[in-house]
């Protein structure tokens, strides 16, 4: 069997991932555990050191750990105390959350239990329930092609076990506040939406919700904090120096926003710490620099600097002083355009900086637009080189040179008093600019579509821990650059655009426009890829807690194992899939769904509640499909022209909707009242769906489609207009349809459901409101498109093949074959259908094969729809003119759910399941020469408690003994010597600072950050200790190269270097007011250096080495010092070579506060 996972899994040939069989039913997380294996010939379990590359389910028989009992969690002491803690109130809502998701996982047990011994398997006599279903006819042609039944499971066969922080959320909750940016701390997950910020602790990754907001959207997501309402966030950064989060806003200010919050129950919004106008327009990008200053990209290149000096006078400041800090903090940049302005000429290009990159290792800052970068100086801010995308230098010094030239031709030439000089000097200006300009306003134009898009533009960019720097393209490509800017090698692995990078260890994560997720090693060769997230793009990541977190489009986060793939997401998934009647719940609805050619007539209130209103008392979605709602050759001209600008809809339309809102009681107010969800219309079809407002929150992502299939697949007299929805997350799409007419257009009717499933391509309904897309890459801000002739872009995957349930309904226009209409008349007054159905056109058609494979529809058992005269009762009212056209079924409701065999029953593997207790015709109406008709579906869906989930996800890495080993094998801290423990500048000398790794198979990484910064009195006791930002250097300090990769055994050098004299400046507006020197005091300063290994992804996975650096302004003073430091602290041997003191801390700010604690002679 051909079989599809998802929308995109048969486009996208997986590298890492086969799919394999699944292993369903009770039974121990042990028995049926997964691993990873090197090929597919591999015949050994245990090797899970190595590097492994697919999945296999099969069973893993060398393990022999004693079976799991899953209800053992119930009944241990922590649970009991759990318990207790809620009966006695001590843990408020949070225990509250214990007992209910205890309750929850009981009651999926006994569904479970209900499932199993109500299955075919256990029992012989169906159930009453099943006797009130009516039977119902399957078409052939399906479970092969683009008609299989798309592949679902409770744990993805084709992708790594992730965590589910926030399960995708309803499109229409999100209006608004869509998540766009992560950042991790070392504690924290940040984002920033739409609206503001909020933050997850890694501690709580796998708790259960336990109502610190209330947002839509988040019913299912792991605790988290939000901040007070604030402008869209479209980028962050976070400082560990300082313990904040810097945001960058679209009304263009920045924001600060303190670390650390704890998760309170009922704790208002956190409120910002610092904010000011940064910029006119947007802010784009913002970083802190390797000098602890503050970076930020604007429009039309501007890029404003923070020095950390202003800043730190600020940042402090009480509550009550904050507008005072922030108008001191708003007035200090500098304006990087201003500085690197020589004569008038600027040598910055005007297009938006869109990125910005601290290049630690070197001590510089890249800024990137979509076609052009700049390399500066992190410490003067100097720019140091202007390329574009193919690594060729801007051509402004070649100007530059012509204008020193004329300067020096100016003072060398003498000229009368009072005559002006005429040089070229002014003409090289103008031109230049008037060059510089016209060439950026076209570059942006084209960049913006007016031109057409530059497949190449930047779209992302990264710096990996060896140094090179990474970026991604809109067609897919991946370039690497040295620290210079010169572009080394290009990778191609994916078409779609690239979005996003995260570095971790030896790896390199890219995310692209289709969601697909691919994992590289530092030379670029691809590890593995799989579908994150289902077609949508993935738009920023981040590192942290040992997991890679995935945002999508959508605003759904994703963790992912930072070491996947690898052999512990085998194990995860087998673990998941022994459990999963733990997290799957059974949800039950009825819908309706009625058809109807009103012939360009308008019905009575009574004949919408005959066919509409007496059938919805007890059903809780209703769909709507109507044919011929308005025709003639004017007004299909019409269409077609609105259609190709993206309009729709028609008075008559509107009358229709307007009249179903009122026979459904939609806008009553009440709690079991009709919503309308959605709808489309294309000329004369119109497609709608009304939900409950009790369910609705259960309903959303709705989308809309439409396919001509008139007059050369352009004019919609003929087609289709469909209506897609997720329900408890599960698809389903709902088909209009009008097939060709005529009882010899069998061939055509075929044709035109092949090209309507084929080219059916959903967008958003134009009469909702869209959600911005603000921070959002331009590769993937997508207008909604008008069907077009012969869709060319029409997937490889139809999409209506990944719905998990498909519902055909209209008037498709089949006959009856070989009878005469007195022959048709008579059969239909006998009720003889059983030989009327033996003459359907539709039914030889399905069971042939031709026409809707593999779908289902009920038994018919109503009289032939079609074709009446207008407002005569009964069977009399069949066509009686001269033409006298024979009866037929034309009008029917014809579907496909999850089962690929009838016997199926509703579980993960197969989530919808569908049967039909309502299929018949409404013959009092009188409105149109075609009867309508209804149908009542009773669905089963079956889906998936995130909460309860993401609990046993967070069981299994906790206490899976196997996982733990793996973690530890895979994992290691390379052994390494740093030099020295202590330095002092004497002299000009510069001393290097050497760190060995004695391993010799694994690479190190390393990064020198800078504590914080101290002044030294004459009795040599160091005082007013201040934090430097993000760890930065103190200007007096260079260190070269500051972070990198140490092969195995192998030496790195690294240069220290001090500045004697260091010249201040205090900026205001971006021109420097003030300059003076450092005071004399000698200065000490604590440099960290932070090893990891190749798969180091967590904090705790990282060994320190603390360096003390101290500057001593004067030799008299230095030598005696010196000579004190010797006598009095041993500490202090600047020339000693020593192992390392290699300790564990935990973080950042531990860190801090074992400097705090420290006692410096």
């Amino acid at each position: 069997m051909n079989s599809r996972f998802d929308e995109e899994d048969d486009e996208y040939h997986l590298p890492s991932f086969n799919a394999a069989s699944t292993f369903r039913g009770i039974h121990s997380s042990n028995d049926n555990s997964s691993v990873f294996r090197e090929n597919e010939d591999s015949t050994s379990d245990d090797d899970l050191s190595s590097k492994t590359k697919r999945f296999n389910l099969g069973s893993d028989r060398s393990t022999s750990r004693s079976p799991v009992k899953i209800f053992d969690r119930f009944n241990d002491s922590s649970s009991d105390e759990e318990f207790s803690s809620a009966e006695n109130g001590g843990s408020g809502s949070c225990s509250n959350e214990i007992v209910k998701n205890a309750s929850r996982r009981l009651d999926y047990m006994i569904q479970f239990l209900d499932r199993k011994l109500s299955s075919p398997d256990n029992s012989n006599n169906p159930s009453s329930a099943d006797n009130r279903m009516l039977p119902e006819i399957v078409a052939s042609g399906g479970g092969t092609g683009i008609f299989n039944v798309p592949l679902r499971a409770s744990v993805h066969p084709r992708r790594p076990p992730s965590l589910e922080l926030r399960p995708h959320p309803f499109r229409e909750t999100q209006i608004g506040c869509f998540l766009r940016t992560l950042t991790s701390t070392n504690t924290q997950l940040w984002a920033g939406s739409e609206c503001g910020l909020r933050f997850w602790n890694f501690s709580d990754l796998y708790e259960p919700k336990t109502g610190f907001s209330s947002s839509a959207g988040d019913e299912e997501t792991a605790p988290f904090r939000e901040s007070i309402e604030t402008s869209s966030v479209l980028c962050m950064i976070a400082d560990e120096g300082n313990q904040v989060v810097w945001s960058g806003h679209k009304d263009g200010k920045i924001r600060s926003w303190k670390m650390g919050q704890s998760l309170v129950e009922g704790a208002a919004a956190f409120e910002e710490g610092l904010s000011w106008q940064a910029h006119r327009g947007p802010v784009f990008s913002i970083l802190m620099s390797s000098y602890g200053d503050l970076w930020s990209g604007s429009e039309g290149g501007v890029i404003k600097v923070w020095p950390w000096e202003s800043m730190a006078k600020s940042i402090y400041l009480p509550i009550q002083e904050r507008h005072k800090a922030a108008c001191q903090v708003e007035r200090s940049y500098i304006d990087l355009r201003s500085q690197n302005t020589v004569n008038g000429v600027c040598n910055v290009l005007t297009s938006d900086v869109k990125y910005l990159l601290s290049d630690h290792s070197r001590s510089k800052v890249w800024s990137a637009g979509y076609l052009s970068f700049a390399i500066w100086d992190s410490r003067t801010r100097e720019l140091l080189r202007l390329f574009n995308i193919d690594g060729q230098v801007e051509n402004i010094q070649l100007l530059q040179d012509f204008v020193e030239e004329d300067e020096i031709t100016m003072k060398s030439s003498s000229f009368p008093k009072k005559e002006k000089p005429q040089t070229s000097l002014n003409f090289f200006q103008r031109s230049r600019n008037a060059i510089i300009g016209a060439a950026d306003v076209v570059r942006r134009a084209a960049v913006k579509g007016a031109f057409g898009d530059d497949n190449r533009r930047t779209e992302a960019i990264v710096m990996t821990p060896d140094g090179m720097i990474w970026t991604g393209c809109s067609n897919g490509l991946l370039i690497q650059w040295d620290g210079n800017g010169n572009r080394l090698q290009d990778f191609s692995y994916h078409s779609s655009p690239v979005q996003c990078f995260c570095s971790s260890g030896s790896r390199l994560w890219i995310g692209y426009a289709t969601g697909i997720v691919q994992v590289l090693d530092l030379s670029g060769k691809l590890i593995g890829g799989w579908s994150a997230h289902n077609n949508s793009p993935v738009i920023d990541m981040a590192s942290g807690g040992g997991l890679i977190f995935t945002l999508a489009n959508h605003g759904g986060v994703r963790g992912w194992n930072a070491l996947s793939p690898g052999p512990v997401d085998g194990i995860v998934q087998a673990e998941l899939l022994g459990k999963d009647f733990l997290y799957t719940r059974i949800e039950c609805l009825k819908m309706l769904a009625g058809t109807w050619n009103v012939g360009q007539g308008r019905a009575s209130q009574d004949s919408l509640i005959s066919w509409l209103g007496s059938a919805a008392s007890d059903v809780s979605i209703v769909v709507v499909g109507l044919q011929e709602v308005e025709m003639g050759a004017g007004f299909l001209a019409m269409s077609a022209a609105k259609e190709t600008v993206g309009l729709e809809g028609s008075s008559a339309g509107q009358w229709w909707l307007e009249m179903i809102d009122k026979t459904l009681g939609s806008g009553s107010g009440s709690s079991l009242s009709f919503e309308r969800l959605g709808s489309r219309q294309l000329a004369g079809l119109v497609i709608a769906a009304w939900v409950r407002s009790n369910v609705k929150c259960n309903i959303g992502d709705v989308d809309v489609a439409a396919v001509p299939c008139g007059f050369g697949r352009a004019i919609g007299n003929k087609g289709a207009v469909a209506l897609r929805m997720r329900v408890h997350g599960r698809t389903m799409c709902f088909i209009n349809c009008h097939f060709a007419a005529h009882l010899e257009a069998v061939n055509r009717r075929n044709a035109d459901f092949d090209h309507v499933y084929k080219t059916m391509v959903f967008s958003r309904p134009s009469n909702l409101v869209n959600p911005t897309t603000s921070g959002v890459s331009s590769s993937i801000q997508t207008s909604r498109s008008a069907p077009g002739i012969n869709n060319e872009n029409a997937p490889a995957v139809p999409e209506l093949s990944a719905a998990d349930m498909v519902v055909f309904l209209g008037d498709f226009n089949y006959r009856l074959d070989g009878i005469s209409y007195d022959e048709a008349r008579d059969f239909v007054s006998q009720r003889s259908f059983d030989w009327l159905r033996e003459r359907d056109q539709l039914l030889a058609e399905m069971r042939a094969g031709n026409v809707f494979q593999g779908m289902r529809e009920a038994v018919v058992k109503f009289p032939p729809t079609y074709k009446f005269e207008k407002h005569l009762d009964g069977l009399a009212g069949y066509d009686s003119s001269e033409k006298k056209r024979i009866p037929a079924w034309c009008d029917r409701i014809v579907y496909r759910d999850s089962r690929s065999v009838s016997a199926s029953n509703c579980s993960l593997n197969c989530p919808v399941v569908s049967s039909i207790s309502m299929y018949e015709s409404c013959m009092d109406v009188t409105d149109s020469d075609h009867k309508p008709v209804r149908c009542i579906f009773s669905v089963k869906i079956a889906r998936v408690d995130e909460s309860i989930r993401r609990q046993e996800f967070g069981e299994i890495m906790r206490s899976n003994d196997k996982i733990r080993r793996i973690l530890e094998e895979l994992c290691p801290v390379p052994e390494t010597i740093v030099s020295t423990n202590n330095i002092i500048f004497q002299n000009q000398d510069s001393p290097v600072l050497r760190i060995t790794n004695k391993s010799g198979k694994q690479s190190a990484f390393y990064d020198v950050i800078c504590e914080g910064e101290t002044s030294v009195k004459e009795n040599g006791q160091a005082s007013d200790h201040t934090p430097r930002s993000s760890f930065g250097f103190p200007r007096w300090l260079e260190v070269n190269p500051a972070c990198g990769m140490i092969k195995p055994n192998n030496i790195i050098e690294i240069n220290v270097h001090h500045q004697e004299f260091q010249t201040v400046e205090e900026f205001e507006d971006g021109v420097s007011k003030n300059s003076w020197c450092e005071d004399a005091r000698d200065r000490e300063v604590i440099l960290v250096v932070r090893v990891r290994g190749n798969n180091s992804s967590s904090s705790e996975m990282i060994q320190t080495h603390r360096i003390r650096v101290r500057h001593c302004l004067s030799k008299k003073n230095t030598s005696m010092r010196s000579k004190d430091s010797v006598n009095n602290a041993p500490n202090l041997q600047s020339n000693l070579l020593q192992r390392s003191n290699l300790q564990r801390l935990s973080y950042p700010s531990d860190v801090v506060h074992h400097l705090q604690n420290m006692h410096t002679p």
